[in-house]
């Protein structure tokens, strides 16, 4: 599987409104893989928001983190029918809902969209820098490189961590510093799941993109000018032809 490790929780809360205490319990199972042996069972109790108990699978007994922790995970660990049912746990809840959650969310991939674009540097060794952007790609893993005429470019190459976007997706964004020479040919380059061969976008230097806005926008206006000239003259040219013209004294 992609992911190294994964994790879902069912929260239960109890709330004591008389003294205004509250005590919940969160279970989470973690996994590598669909297998049993790669999926851990996790029972945390808490307290008034802190953690004072734990079952864990991995350690096969309640461990307590306060005084009161203590004297319940001791408790608990002496009670051989409900520590049975805990041990259990693992394959009972956790197995069914890893499944679920292999077959019907984690196997799927979304290809990124990519956006390259020029940026003034803050300041270094180089007067330009490009920026390889991916957008709403999903599993998080991915592999971004740069090149310059094929070949790939390690030095004054940052990049961010990827990024959730709170929806499954991620993004990532990664810069490359560079001196521009004449007939070069820089490009990005992404692997990805999604992916069946890596997707290569080149840069084109022709102009930079506020510059190609720029000429947009002002050619648009120069359309609109135009047209509403024409509209302009060819309504007075109509007005024109109904005049009489009258002979003065």
């Amino acid at each position: 599987m992609a992911s190294s490790f994964l994790s879902f929780s069912l929260l239960f809360i109890t709330v004591y409104t008389a003294d205004g205490f509250m005590e919940y319990e969160i279970d989470r199972c973690q996994f590598n893989s669909s297998k049993l042996e790669d999926v851990r069972y996790i029972r945390s109790t808490y307290y008034n928001k802190l953690e004072i108990l734990k079952f864990d699978s991995s350690v096969g007994k309640y461990v307590g983190y306060t005084e009161l922790g203590v004297k319940n995970a001791e408790r608990l660990n002496n009670d051989a029918s409900f520590m049975a049912q805990m041990k259990a746990q693992r394959e009972t809840y956790c197995l069914h809902n890893v499944q679920i959650w292999s077959d019907n969310a984690l196997t799927k991939s979304v290809k990124p969209y990519v956006r390259l674009h020029s940026v003034t540097p803050p300041g270094g060794k180089h007067p330009s820098m490009l920026v390889c952007s991916l957008y709403s790609f999903y599993p998080k893993k991915i592999i971004v490189k740069w090149l310059r005429d094929g070949q790939e470019v390690t030095s004054d190459v940052t990049s961010t961590e990827e990024m959730a976007d709170a929806d499954w997706y991620y993004q990532i964004h990664s810069h490359l510093e560079y001196t521009p020479r004449s007939g070069e040919k820089i490009s990005c380059k992404v692997e990805h799941a999604s992916l069946r061969e890596p997707l290569i976008t080149d840069w084109d230097p022709s102009l930079p993109e506020s510059e190609r806005n720029k000429i947009a926008i002002g050619a648009s206006g120069l359309i609109l000018g135009l047209i509403l000239s024409l509209a302009g003259f060819i309504y007075y040219k109509r007005k024109s032809r109904g005049r009489i013209l009258v002979p003065s004294n």
